[in-house]
This record gives C-alpha cells, sequence and structure tokens, in this order.
C-alpha cells in the first residue's frame, strides 16, 4: 500500500518537531499530554453514557414520559453527526491547541446548561449543544496524538486518547449515576461540567502548540468526502461496531431476565464491561501499529464469533459475563485500527475525516440499538439482537474485504507525486 506508506512517512516527517520536544522534556512530558488528550474523553465519555441510566430521573423531575425524556439521548447523538463534519470544515485554519481548548470549552458550557436547563425543550438544546464538539475533539486529540508519537507506535497514542471514553464506563459513569440518583439528576452533569474545566486548563498547560501541522482550508477538508477508501472505512464503523451495541442496549434485561442474574449484579457486570473496554482499546491500539489491516479483518471476524457465542451464553449467568467481556474487547479494538486507517487514507483532509469516525460510531450505536429492539419486538427475545449483531459484523467484514481490493486497484493508479498529510496550524 503504497499511498498508506507515503502518508506515514508524512505524518512521521512534520510530527519531527513535536518528539524532538517530547525527548527534550522527558517522558513525563508526553505522558502528561496524552492525560490531558484522555481526560477530555473522559468527561466526554461520562456525559454520553450517563444520561441513558438516569432517564427515569429525569422523566420525573420534569414530569414528562421516559420514551419522551429519551430523546436528550438523541440530541446528543445528533449533535455529535452534525458537528463532527462541520466544525472540522470550518475550523481548518484555527491552531489545533487553539481548538482542542475551545471545543473542550464549549463541550463544559453545553453541560453547565444541562445543569441549570429550565425546561424540557432547554434540555434537548443543551445535549445538541454538548454533542456538537465531540467527534471534532476526538478527531483533533487522535490527531494530536499521532503526531507526538515515537515511530512505530501511532495507533497505541490514539488508543491511549480513546481510553478516557472506555474508563468513564468504569468509574466516569457509575460515579456520575450514584450522584444523579442521590442528589438529583442535574448533579450528574454538573460532575462532567468540572471535569471539562479540569480538562480546558491541562489542555492549556501540558499540549504542545502541535507545530507540525500544515494549514489546510474547508475545501481541502471537504475533500475527504470524495476519497472512496474514507467512506468504505466509514461504513466499516457504522456496520461493523452496530453489532456491539445491538448487544450493549439491551444487556440489563438480557442478563435479568436470560442469564438469571439480579437487578443488583447488573451494574457490576457493566463495570467489567467497562473494563473490557479498556482492554480492548490498548489491544486494538497494540494490534494496529503491528498490523492494521490483517489486525482489523482478525478483529472483526473475532467480534463474528463473540457475538454468534453470546446467542447461547446468554441462558448461563457466568458465560453470559465471561463473553459480554469479550464482546466488550473485540468491539472497542475496532477503533484504533479504524481511526488509523482513516489517517492513512485522507491525505490532506486527516481533521474532517478523523472526525467523521466519531460521527460514524454514533450512528453505529442508534442503528444498533434500533435493530436490535425490531427483533426483540418481533418477539424473538432478548438474545436475538447478538444475533443481529453478529450479521452487522459480518456487513462489516464484507465491506472491509471489499475497500482493502479497492485499495489495491488505486495503488496502481497513483500518480508519482502523493499529497502530503495536513492540519490546519
Amino acid at each position: 500500500m503504497l499511498l498508506a506508506q507515503g502518508v506515514t512517512e508524512t505524518v512521521q516527517q512534520e510530527s519531527t518537531q513535536e518528539q524532538q520536544h517530547a525527548q527534550s522534556a522527558g517522558s513525563g512530558w508526553h505522558k502528561r499530554a496524552m492525560v490531558a488528550l484522555a481526560l477530555g474523553g473522559f468527561g466526554i465519555g461520562t456525559t454520553e453514557f450517563v444520561a441513558m441510566g438516569l432517564l427515569p430521573d429525569i422523566a420525573g423531575d420534569l414530569s414528562i414520559s421516559e420514551p419522551t425524556a429519551g430523546y436528550v439521548i438523541s440530541a446528543y447523538a445528533l449533535g455529535v453527526v452534525v458537528g463532527a463534519p462541520l466544525i472540522a470544515a470550518l475550523t481548518a485554519r484555527v491552531p489545533r491547541k487553539v481548538l482542542l481548548v475551545a471545543l473542550m470549552v464549549a463541550f463544559t458550557i453545553g453541560n453547565a446548561a444541562t445543569v441549570f436547563a429550565p425546561s424540557y425543550g432547554a434540555l434537548v438544546a443543551s445535549r445538541f449543544i454538548a454533542g456538537l464538539p465531540h467527534g471534532a475533539y476526538f478527531g483533533v486529540a487522535g490527531l494530536a496524538a499521532a503526531s507526538l508519537a515515537p515511530a512505530g507506535k501511532r495507533a497505541k497514542s490514539i488508543a491511549l486518547v480513546m481510553l478516557g471514553l472506555s474508563v468513564a464506563n468504569v468509574i466516569g459513569v457509575p460515579t456520575a449515576a450514584w450522584a444523579g440518583q442521590h442528589f438529583g439528576w442535574r448533579a450528574a452533569f454538573g460532575i462532567v461540567t468540572v471535569i471539562g474545566v479540569v480538562t480546558v486548563a491541562a489542555l492549556w498547560r501540558f499540549v504542545p502548540q502541535l507545530h507540525g501541522f500544515r494549514v489546510t482550508n474547508p475545501a481541502t477538508e471537504l475533500g475527504a468526502l470524495r476519497r472512496s477508501q474514507v467512506w468504505f472505512t466509514l461504513a466499516i464503523g457504522t456496520v461493523g461496531f452496530g453489532g456491539m451495541f445491538a448487544v450493549y442496549t439491551y444487556v440489563a434485561t438480557t442478563l435479568t431476565d436470560v442469564s438469571g442474574l439480579s437487578a443488583s449484579v447488573v451494574p457490576l457486570v457493566l463495570m467489567i464491561y467497562g473494563v473490557g473496554m479498556v482492554v480492548g482499546n490498548l489491544l486494538g491500539g497494540w494490534i494496529a501499529d503491528r498490523a492494521l489491516i490483517p489486525g482489523l479483518y482478525a478483529v472483526l471476524a473475532a467480534l463474528i464469533v463473540v457475538l454468534g457465542v453470546f446467542v447461547v451464553a446468554a441462558h448461563n449467568p457466568i458465560a453470559a459475563i465471561v463473553v459480554l467481556f469479550a464482546i466488550a474487547v473485540t468491539g472497542t479494538a475496532l477503533v484504533p485500527g479504524l481511526q488509523t486507517r482513516l489517517m492513512d487514507v485522507a491525505a490532506d483532509a486527516q481533521t474532517l475525516a478523523a472526525s467523521l469516525n466519531h460521527a460514524a460510531l454514533n450512528i453505529a450505536n442508534a442503528g444498533g440499538a434500533w435493530l436490535g429492539g425490531l427483533v426483540i419486538a418481533a418477539g424473538l427475545g432478548y438474545t436475538a439482537p447478538a444475533a443481529v449483531g453478529a450479521l452487522l459484523a459480518v456487513a462489516g467484514l464484507v465491506v472491509l474485504a471489499i475497500a482493502t481490493r479497492g485499495s489495491r486497484r488505486e495503488v496502481g493508479a497513483e500518480p508519482a507525486e502523493r499529497p502530503s498529510v495536513g492540519a490546519a496550524r
């Protein structure tokens, strides 16, 4: 893959200044920068998932039905899908560090507005605003992490940024949910607001100026949408990742009604699931750095297997927990590889492509939940979403095969001078 090699070399060349800075300041400097970037992911992950567990509290406080309260989750997801391409294109000339800080400021304002929302309409609007920076933040943070990474460890650095999102499911979401249940649902988003403020300070203090990124413009960033390999990679995430959410959305009822576990045990199982996401993130980065495309094939194949096994394993409580952990590991392991793949095929449109990855994953979230709900409503039971998830992962594997075949054909027609990678400075 000559194009991927050329892009990789360019990224590594452009990040030389930042790597030299890291070496001169010591490994502690690099770790603090990674922690600052991951802390933003921790806050985003907490606010994204905590609302699901607080819907009854929100509905009761605002005197609305729980399905109506559910639109606050949809509003956040819509904000992610709309904000990712829009912000990435319109901020093409903004310095990357400034953009990271600005995105986290907007995220913090959106969550503060949630805390003080006086009505249901204001609450929906605040969740939409809080979702707008989500995709762009992860896109820019991932590119920043890759530019700061030592040679051959781009995916690992991206995984470290995404680690904040996974850790949120182990620590952030349970803590915020507990606060919301004991002190009112607004307290949960108050905690997220504090995390946002701390992140803004950490980004400003510990993340360097990222001088390795070159200036682009909105037209250049939107050029990503003309690249078939960008669309193929986004489709892999949209379809393949949806399988994990088809199961996760209905996991609480599956564990109680099918596996026979007590409702009091469910939060513990969800924490185990969160640990699986942490493991998957780190494993996915390790795999992608060593064999990106073969790694994606292997992870998708493993996801197909564990989702299929869960159809049977769900009937045994111990087996259900073990296989759910495996689903979390394999599903999350896709993300660093997909993010790295987008960086390789986006050429100059790095920011938009990286941001769109998280819009695609949110579509996967909504689509997987919707398809899982359809088969349950059809009377096929709570193990049916896992079967649907396995089929979605199969579809993702097919799209990957089509994409890699198309990529090989494009190499033969590729001009001698390849575009350089760049993002705004």
